[in-house]
């Protein structure tokens, strides 16, 4: 069995800055926005060669595709849910998490501590936010819809400049 490496990647702007997208056959397994359009990394590609499962490479692609359509109704407001296939990478722990945070709806918050409670491991809010914090698919994995228990904005991997503005967007506005 081969590991389920990203197959394909997929760089594209938006209004919120340069999104960087990778899958697999499976699905969707990253999403990062790109600081800087300027930034190197938005020209390293995928190394693809002899050993390459092209029928692998067709369906990674079909995600991106789909992933990068998705996110840009997203984007200006014409989309509340994703459909994109997913296939992040992580502990037990943390696909649980994800998967927590998947199930959260558009303009629906709620803490880390909210979070433990709905995965059946109420005193793991750190461990929690440690999962939060790595997880591979944002937006699409709504991370940013995690907040402080006292309701306020909390920090962001992408900054709370960011964060605010996809709250805002979806209907949610929340003071620093």
């Amino acid at each position: 069995m081969k590991p389920l490496i990203p197959l394909a990647k997929l760089n594209f702007d938006t209004g919120a800055g340069v999104i960087s997208i990778c899958a697999n056959a499976f699905g969707l397994s990253h999403l990062n926005f790109i600081p800087q359009s300027t930034d190197g990394w938005k020209t390293r590609e995928l190394t693809v060669d002899d050993t390459t499962d092209v029928e692998a490479l067709a369906l990674a692609k079909t995600h991106l595709n789909q992933a990068k359509s998705e996110l840009l109704e997203y984007l200006a407001g014409e989309r509340q849910q994703f459909n994109v296939a997913l296939a992040p990478k992580g502990t037990e722990f943390q696909q649980q998490v994800w998967q927590a945070l998947s199930k959260l709806g558009f303009g629906e918050t709620c803490s880390y501590a909210d979070i433990a409670t709905k995965i059946g491991r109420p005193k793991a809010v750190r461990a929690v936010g440690t999962a939060n914090g790595a997880n591979p698919i944002a937006i699409i994995v709504p991370c940013h819809r995690v907040i402080g228990k006292n309701g306020t904005l909390t920090g962001y991997a992408y900054g709370i400049a960011l964060k605010q503005k996809l709250l805002e967007m979806e209907g949610i506005n929340l003071i620093k």
